[in-house]
């Protein structure tokens, strides 16, 4: 599957009508990003039941806000809506098959009910 273009405008269809959606904060000048870029790709075409988004750090500087985003690359994962993974850095192919491999394994009713508790302490 090719990499989707996030934008303010389709993040929230993307992330509402997609179980699991990978997302590369990037931009055109960095060259750890370019370095990352066939990596995520592959990684991509390999697990085609995924969404793979990128967001141009330049051009969507509001969503890159939104998600904190201080240092590209940065890859998050988004799980039933649930933000799981948020970690700046160009990772090596092996590392990237492994961190989707263990977002594939996180329990996320498990995740929602500790949210929910933290949610409800800080009420």
């Amino acid at each position: 599957m090719s990499t989707v273009e996030l934008t303010a405008e389709n993040f929230d269809q993307t992330v509402n009508d997609n179980e699991f959606v990978l997302i590369d904060f990037w931009a055109s000048w960095c060259g750890p990003c370019r370095q990352f870029a066939p990596v995520y790709e592959k990684a991509s075409e390999k697990h085609e039941d995924l969404v793979f988004a990128s967001v141009d750090t330049e051009a969507q500087q509001q969503l890159a806000a939104a998600f904190d985003v201080r240092s590209i690359p940065t890859l998050a994962i988004i799980r039933d809506k649930t933000l799981i993974y948020a970690q700046p850095g160009a990772l090596p192919e092996p590392a990237l098959e492994e961190l989707i491999k263990q977002a594939r394994e996180v329990d996320m009713a498990e995740v929602k009910r500790k949210a929910a508790e933290a949610e409800a302490e800080q009420a």
